[in-house]
């Protein structure tokens, strides 16, 4: 199977050696995002703005897949402070319906350019 690579403005630019996204099939595997805002490239500031960033940059990738988040199957979240985790879960309520996606949610030292939480996804078309 071929791979497509999957990319918007809408959502930031890599800073490494990846894609915003790889589609192979009906599957869709997203890179994971920080709370970047697209247009400048900085972080937003506090972990409110922040959650709600990463989840504006999933969609964004996803609806340049052709899909929405409703499509997720699988979500990994990763926090440098697990006591944000009902913050993080307020802010999914919004941007998926049920049945939601599998979930993993992860406490971790330190995320890129200090960011306080990440979030990828893997969404099957269709």
């Amino acid at each position: 199977m071929s791979r497509k690579i999957i990319s918007t403005t809408a959502a930031p630019a890599a800073i490494g050696t990846y894609s915003q996204a790889v589609q192979v099939g009906d599957t869709v595997y997203m890179s994971g995002q920080i709370g970047l805002d697209p247009a400048t490239m900085t972080l937003v500031e506090g972990i409110d703005a922040q959650i709600l960033r990463v989840f504006e940059n999933l969609k964004a990738v996803a609806e340049a897949a052709g899909a929405t988040l409703n499509d997720a199957v699988k979500l990994n979240i990763y926090l440098t402070d697990l006591a944000n985790f009902a913050k993080v879960n307020e802010t999914m309520a919004k941007y998926f319906s049920q049945p939601f996606p599998a979930r993993a949610a992860v406490g971790v030292k330190e995320l890129p350019r200090g960011a306080l939480v990440e979030a990828d996804a893997v969404l099957v078309l269709g």
